[in-house]
């Protein structure tokens, strides 16, 4: 008995590993392969008076919102303790140096060097609508009056915190991808400059923009719970057009709200009403609406507006970001550019009309249609919306494998790169400017007298330039065929105009590769960037990257350096490679180094780190004066309504009818309302008003302006609330309530106040 004993103990225990394996094994299976986590934070910066980033137009300030900006983040890593990266996806122009830095000093405050200047990526989603001031290089702070600290501090800290909500929500978790071909979001603005490219490269593609959009989804292994999903494709935040002053992330912005929206549609029960819209019904509503006055203005609690928000940043909802890719070239106004005097097609190889580039316009799909750019907003964010819930439907194909990464700082005005296929070297320039950047895009016009595509510059521009800085023989000559405008490289008074280092990096996730630029890539030459990535991860991996290695561009990341075109488009010189800052030879030198990241990581080697950027944070200059205090007119409060709501002759609204009410109100400046609102539909239900829309949805318009009394010649705030009823929208009594802050001068504390409208009925 006591032989047969200890022959059965190692059957036993071979038998209890077995199970402990296939344990494991289930528990692997079930909880996915990563730790994954997701966080989004409102990054919605000054409602008044700050230029907004994109257009460079001097007219276009903030003057409200119509919807919020926010910072969408989502970690992957291997283990507790093992490879990281985070990815931050912002509803800005782009990214900036300057904010990258002080995220960066915030985390190392909080984890440490858990997250760091490698495995850190935020990257913008290029609207042209959110609030300027936030970038270190003068050049992009001119019209902005300079540096605005409420517009970099909102951003910063929203990064931020984004980041720590992602963090407290690791957990085990799967990530899958999926990919597909978006229709009709994108076309090129600049086809002449395209058709500059090689024909047999050209042959390779069906068209002359990447209509592929590549989505992740990310999902809680324990819970099997979707928690967010990510996607990548290129098209510009121009929907919206430099006449626009409502703060607002574009087409991808907005798709983001509508998947956030019909993802929480999906998961929840719904707590709509469901009302008999009888005759009798919509009488008993309007006779009701009809006794419930405006409230008139009343104090409020700094953060009361947050509890008034239909969407509630609880750390637990649903995050969707839509980021940017190789955009340079890609406009969303699908219809096309046309000339407004004439409506004839614009000239071909100018973007102009007769010679005058004011008057050719790109199109959106909404322009047949008042209002065209949120028409064209909502429709070219829909589009990619639509496609971004079909991936995610389907998305099956889950990623395994390593989580890394690799970054370094270059010196881009001066690489020596060795051009493939021959022993020539050519070098990078210090950054340059030329006419074409001056003439602007059929997105936005810019200065009047250039037209993309100009190789002269006038006499008067040259005296211009050169009393700004002219530029050296070996400048010119390095730029060339551009002439130069504005030496951007080359002016250093009253500090840096333009970037000298940039940050390259490349993120993996199993085989997803992220290549994070600095820049908007045109269309080829993203695909050139793509496949040099490819060709040297697969020829180096060790049979760890194949034909299925997915190669994605994150567009603005990290920093901002303009434009990446061709060497081909390059000769042309329209809008984008006027933009590309350093020289003819800027594409090769970004596949050059990215080449060598690449080799790096498929080896499993590290690169030198380059110099790193300046902290310019300390020579900024602002000349934005701070709002001096506000009140309201004698015998009135804020909050007080102005105008109240004009009931039309039926006595009750329509869907998509438009009721408003305008308050007296303070500037929006003295409280950014973070994670609130200014703007609130109110129904009621029972005796209880209740949060329908807030200024988060895109139905909901907060437009802010200031009236002179021509009596006393003194300025007075108003807020108008501004509502187009959706098609959806439950038939009831509801009622306008607007938010805000105030100080009776500069220095005073800030006061808060909230005040409502009659009530209104619709049917």
């Amino acid at each position: 008995m006591m032989i047969a004993k200890q022959h059965s103990c190692p059957k036993l225990l071979l038998l209890l590993l077995l199970l402990i394996f296939i344990i494991l094994g289930f528990i692997h299976a079930t909880n996915g392969g990563y730790l994954v986590g997701v966080g989004s934070s409102d990054m919605t910066g000054p409602a008044a008076d700050v230029n907004m980033m994109g257009y460079g137009s001097l007219d276009q300030h903030s003057a409200g919102i119509h919807f919020r900006l926010r910072a969408r983040t989502f970690i992957v890593a291997e283990d507790p303790k093992g490879p990281r990266f985070a990815f931050v996806n912002l509803d800005a122009g782009m990214a900036s140096q300057l904010v990258t830095i002080k995220v960066l000093e915030r985390l190392k405050k909080r984890y440490g060097d858990l997250y760091n200047e490698d495995n850190l990526a935020i990257s913008g989603i290029h609207t042209h609508a959110g609030p300027g001031g936030y970038l270190q290089y003068y050049l992009y702070t001119i019209t902005t009056a300079g540096f605005v600290s409420q517009s970099f501090d909102a951003i910063v800290t929203a990064v931020e915190m984004s980041i720590v909500q992602a963090h407290q929500n690791l957990k085990p978790g799967s990530v899958f991808i999926n990919k597909g071909e978006v229709e009709n979001a994108g076309i090129n603005r600049s086809p002449s400059a395209y058709l500059f490219n090689p024909a047999d490269e050209r042959a390779r593609y069906s068209g002359d923009v990447d209509t592929e959009m590549t989505l992740l989804k990310l999902v809680d292994g324990r819970t099997g719970k979707i928690i967010g999903a990510f996607s990548w494709f290129a098209t510009h935040g121009t929907s919206m057009s430099r006449d626009n002053k409502l703060i607002s992330g574009d087409n991808k912005g907005a798709a983001a709200r509508f998947f956030e929206d019909w993802f929480a549609s999906t998961t929840k029960s719904s707590s709509k009403l469901i009302l008999n819209t009888s005759v009798t019904l919509n009488g008993r509503l309007i006779q009701k609406a009809k006794t419930i006055n405006a409230t008139g203005g009343t104090r409020c609690g700094r953060t009361t507006s947050q509890s008034f928000k239909v969407r509630k940043n609880d750390n637990s909802r649903f995050v969707g970001a839509f980021c940017q890719s190789n955009v340079g070239d890609v406009t969303p106004n699908v219809l096309g550019a046309f000339c407004n005097d004439t409506g004839l097609p614009c000239d071909f190889n100018h973007s102009s009309c007769h010679g005058d580039n004011q008057l050719c316009l790109g199109r959106g799909p909404g322009y047949c249609r008042y209002p065209d750019e949120i028409l064209s907003t909502k429709i070219i964010g829909e589009r990619q919306f639509l496609k971004a819930v079909d991936l995610f439907k389907d998305a099956t194909e889950e990623l395994t494998g390593k989580v890394e990464y690799r970054h370094t700082y270059l010196n881009f005005t001066d690489i020596e790169v060795e051009l493939d296929g021959n022993s020539t070297v050519v070098r990078t320039c210090p950054a340059a400017l030329g006419p074409g950047f001056a003439a602007g895009t059929t997105d936005g016009p810019g200065f009047p007298g250039f037209q993309q595509g100009d190789m002269e510059i006038s006499e008067k521009w040259r005296r211009i330039r050169d009393g700004l800085k002219k530029p050296s023989k070996y400048q010119e000559d390095c730029q060339l065929p551009k002439p130069i405008l504005i030496d951007t490289g080359e002016i250093f008074k009253p500090y840096a105009w333009a970037p000298a280092i940039l940050p390259i990096q490349i993120l993996r996730l199993g085989k997803l590769v992220i290549l994070s630029v600095p820049g908007e890539f045109t269309t080829m030459a993203g695909r050139r960037l793509r496949e040099a990535v490819k060709e040297t991860l697969v020829s180096d991996g060790n049979g760890e990257f194949d034909d299925d290695t997915h190669i994605v561009i994150a567009g603005l990341t990290n920093t901002y350096s303009q434009y990446v075109a061709t060497f081909e488009e390059y000769k042309q010189q329209r809008y984008e490679a006027s933009s590309t800052l350093y020289g003819p030879h800027t594409l090769s030198a970004y596949i050059q180094e990215f080449k060598k990241l690449a080799e790096a990581m498929a080896k499993g080697e590290n690169l030198i780190k380059g110099p790193p950027p300046p902290d310019l944070s300390s020579v900024l200059e602002s000349f934005l004066t701070a709002p001096s205090g506000d009140s309201p007119p004698p015998g009135k409060k804020f909050g007080d309504v102005k105008q109240d709501i004009t009931i039309p002759k039926s006595g009750s609204f329509e869907k998509g009818e438009r009721p408003s009410a305008t308050f007296w109100s303070a500037n929006p400046r003295y409280d950014l309302l973070t994670e609130g609102t200014f703007a609130v539909v109110e129904m009621l239900q029972g005796e209880r008003w209740v949060p329908a829309y807030d200024d988060d949805d895109f139905s909901l318009y907060f437009k802010w302006n200031v009236e002179t009394d021509t009596d006393t010649d003194t300025l007075y705030g108003l807020a108008t609330i501004e509502w187009e009823v959706p098609e959806d929208a439950d038939s009831g009594v509801y009622r306008l309530r607007h938010f805000g802050s105030s100080r009776k001068t500069q220095k005073s504390p800030t006061e808060y106040f909230t005040g409502a409208s009659s009530a209104f009925s619709v049917s």
